[in-house]
């Protein structure tokens, strides 16, 4: 006994492609071509706009600047080294290079604060 199969096989006669807009399809073709053998069209500089919530006055001179965050900075370190104390192992092992990184990070900005030419 033998199956009857019509030849083509029948189909829905609804196409999954007939809505599609072929200029949206030939956009994103160029996308896909430009994504591998043009990566620089794809790159858009972006305007950086600054969040407000936390802002630096404008006004404040680079070697303010410079001192704050050396004081920031050496805090950080006294407290990640005190924190360190508190902790055994591994873990204190993590905090004291923490604060070994704050304070690499302290004597940069120290060296940088001492090299900066103060106005007269």
């Amino acid at each position: 006994m033998c199956k009857v199969t019509p030849n083509p096989p029948d189909t829905d006669p609804a196409s999954p492609y007939e809505s599609l807009d072929s200029k949206k399809l030939h956009e994103a073709a160029e996308r896909a071509l430009d994504h591998y053998l043009n990566p620089a069209a794809l790159k858009i500089p972006v305007a950086r706009k600054p969040s407000t919530m936390f802002m630096v006055a404008p006004d404040i001179k680079d070697e303010d600047l410079l001192a704050h965050t050396c004081e920031s900075l050496a805090s950080a370190s006294v407290m990640a080294s005190e924190f360190a104390g508190y902790l055994q192992g591994p873990h204190r092992h993590t905090a004291m290079a923490i604060q070994q990184i704050i304070m690499l990070a302290e004597l940069a900005a120290n060296r940088m604060l001492d090299n900066v030419e103060i106005p007269k």
